[in-house]
């Protein structure tokens, strides 16, 4: 193959190119403002003379408004619709419930569905739906948002090689074919593909993915702590450090027939200096349960106290503790509930009352820990009982509690809330149903119409506006704009790239080199091409460039031409060293990853990407 020349507009595209990679690379500023840093030095280089072609400045900022972006957004929106009715909620728990709080069974289940999902949406509408889940099993499990986000996202990346449908260069795939097919003789004409020729291609690298995360994730993912992922701990902490308090939760399995039915939990309470958090028996679960309620059976109890006071209670009754939270894990989630400090102000009509003179645990929902007064600690023993002492004016109590009554005693002038630290959500369970129908609306139409992505999902975005399940200045806090300047500003990059021929130019001198060489080491240098240009530019725009190239490429060293297509619409989701695609753009803040964790994880997870595609799609095809 011929090289074409370099003109004086490439140089300068591969000279911001190459400063694109070095800003992203070496983190002088944030990625985002390296992104509009570049998009403003383009449009600054197309004003000077005999630089017009570079970009069009009238179009510089189009990507604002591009398909991508504004999907992104409607997802993002649509997403926080889900999690403000407790649907993701759910979704957290059932994750939970099954995975526990074992990092590499979260790992495993979460990209398993996302993968699913994404086979069938866009990727990076997938992995916003999932942002909130993940935000909500990282505060469940007090596993680190870094740990659970990159697996998550680049398995979102892998699922949408599973159909024909998953991602656009599949999607632009048999457009493609079918263009270059009228070129080419009848004998020659290939063949596009169904819906499901690339599953199996598709679940090996999903498979793929996961076993990596699985087998390397402690080595090659980052610890970042971010407020999401330490909150609970970062409150435990301060409790245990200030009052010497041991706040875990014990979940203690009570059979039928047991000892302990028909005792009260104040019975309970007084023998063994535990304190009851919550019960469950008879399908209802009772959180800071009354003092004077009875223990039915078959039950669970969620017991805080010294943990050899919870030993010697599970011994006493030879009650079977569980390992880790299951009929509380959403109950009593960090998300939902934890330990919080009130203090009793001068002028409450608490003062010279007792705990249990005031029913606290009924009325406030609140589980007294600990009472500290000028400098004294009280704690649950047989000499203060904490429920019997007069409250004073600036008595501090330590309490377990669901952060919805926190919140509702914060306009109760009988407290002052000191812990702020703490979930004020407020959830819609009532508008699940407005929800749910708004979000299958619009992936209904993503599957079974014509209409632009972006407008899909918009009518679902706009439908959980109108249906009240989000208030509009809800929506503006859902999105993430730090990802969507990211991507709108690599917009005009991409352009440039390919508007100039500096895409065609680098294509050339590549394959030049791989000229006259085995098949297989074609192809495979096709996959690298691939993989190279969905690092700086769109997916969409390598895969329209390449094809046609790799097509003929084939024809002239006598391979499939199919094959050397399906190879190029396969490598453009090869996208993990740096976070220029989208879904890597979309998990970068929330997870709090730096450039060299996307290096250090998805490097590896790049060749082992070729490795296995390349052998999948010469063993099927």
């Amino acid at each position: 193959m011929d090289a074409l020349g370099l003109n004086v507009e490439m140089t300068v595209v591969l000279g911001i190119l190459a400063l694109t990679v070095f800003l992203f690379v070496s983190e002088i500023v944030r990625v985002d403002v390296a992104a509009i840093m570049i998009m403003v030095l383009l449009g600054c280089v197309a004003a000077l003379p005999g630089m017009q072609n570079i970009v069009d400045v009238n179009t510089l900022f189009n990507g604002f408004g591009s398909n991508a972006v504004i999907s992104i957004i409607a997802v993002m929106i649509i997403g926080a619709g889900l999690d403000k009715t407790g649907v993701m909620s759910s979704v957290a728990a059932w994750i939970t419930r099954v995975g526990g709080a074992t990092e590499s069974r979260i790992i495993s289940l979460i990209s398993t569905v996302v993968g699913v999902i994404s086979s069938f949406m866009q990727n990076v509408g997938a992995a916003a739906l999932f942002l909130p889940v993940v935000s909500r099993v990282s505060a469940r499990t007090g596993l680190p948002m870094s740990r659970l986000l990159m697996p998550m996202g680049f398995c979102a990346i892998l699922g949408g090689t599973m159909t024909m449908v998953g991602s656009s260069p599949l999607i632009l795939l048999n457009d493609l074919i079918d263009g270059v097919n009228a070129t080419l003789p009848a004998d020659r004409q290939m063949k596009t593909f169904e819906l499901f020729d690339v599953t199996p291609v598709g679940i090996a690298l999903v498979v793929t993915g996961i076993l990596y995360f699985v087998i390397f994730g402690r080595f090659v993912l980052p610890v970042v702590e971010t407020e999401n992922g330490t909150r609970g701990r970062s409150l435990l902490e301060y409790f245990n450090k200030t009052y010497n308090l041991d706040a875990v939760i014990h979940e203690l399995v009570v059979p039928s027939g047991h000892a302990l039915v028909g005792k009260s939990v104040d019975e309970i309470e007084k023998a063994y200096k535990i304190l009851i958090i919550a019960t469950h028996f008879k399908k209802k679960t009772y959180i800071a349960p009354p003092w004077d309620i009875l223990i039915n059976a078959p039950a669970r109890l969620a017991v805080v106290g010294a943990r050899q006071d919870v030993a010697r209670f599970s011994e006493d009754f030879e009650i079977h503790e569980l390992p880790e939270l299951d009929q509380f894990s959403n109950a009593l989630g960090a998300d939902k509930a934890g330990i919080g400090e009130v203090v009793i102000p001068p002028g409450s009509g608490l003062i010279g009352k007792t705990g249990r003179g005031v029913v606290m645990r009924r009325a406030y929902g609140l589980s007294p820990l600990v009472l500290y007064r000028a400098g004294e600690v009280f704690t649950r023993d047989e000499r203060n009982r904490l429920g019997e002492i007069p409250y004073q004016a600036g008595d501090t109590l330590v309490c377990h509690t669901t952060w919805e009554s926190l919140a509702r005693l914060e306009s109760n002038r009988d407290f002052v809330v000191v812990t702020s630290d703490y979930p004020k959500e407020e959830l819609r369970p009532q508008k699940v149903g407005y929800a749910l129908t708004f979000f299958l609306t619009a992936i209904g139409l993503v599957l079974l119409t014509d209409l632009r992505l972006s407008l899909c999902l918009l009518i679902g975005a706009v439908g959980m506006i109108l249906g009240r399940v989000l208030s509009i200045d809800e929506a503006y806090k859902s999105v993430g704009w730090n990802s969507v300047f990211l991507l709108a500003s690599l917009i005009p990059l991409g352009q440039a790239v390919q508007s100039t021929g500096t895409a065609e130019w680098i294509a050339s001198q590549f394959l030049v080199v791989f000229d006259g060489m085995p098949v297989w080491v074609i192809q495979s240098a096709v996959a690298v091409l691939a993989t190279f240009f969905t690092l700086v530019m769109s997916n969409v725009g390598a895969t329209v460039l390449l094809v046609p190239l790799a097509v003929n490429i084939a024809a002239g060293v006598g391979a499939d031409p199919a094959l050397f297509a399906l190879t190029v619409a396969i490598s453009t989701s090869n996208s993990f060293l740096i976070p220029t695609h989208q879904v890597n753009a979309l998990i970068m803040g929330p997870g709090g990853y730096r450039v060299a964790d996307f290096m250090r994880a998805g490097g590896i997870m790049t060749v082992l990407f070729l490795v296995v595609s390349l052998a999948m799609l010469n063993l099927f095809f």
